[in-house]
């Protein structure tokens, strides 16, 4: 349950950032900001060591979408060792 906890903020902390970036929302929304920055102070953790064994994609961030497969590999090895 915790691992589909972790993948439903990764998702949601993506489409905020594209919210974001295609100036959908204004980062200027305090409210917005504040949950962007909560979750992304949530998975930075688990992000940063993804982040330093990626090769730089440039403005394209991948880290997300790795996290998100090893959680569901974690997921189907678990329900199989089960």
């Amino acid at each position: 349950m915790i691992a589909q906890v972790i993948v439903f903020l990764v998702i949601i902390q993506f489409i905020i950032g594209l919210l974001f970036s295609f100036n959908v929302v204004s980062p200027r929304n305090e409210f917005l900001m504040q949950v962007y920055n909560s979750i992304n102070a949530l998975l930075e953790p688990l992000l940063r060591p993804i982040r330093k064994i990626l090769p730089s994609t440039g403005a394209i961030d991948f880290s997300p979408l790795v996290l998100i497969l090893a959680i569901n590999a974690l997921i189907i090895v678990l329900n199989s060792a089960a």
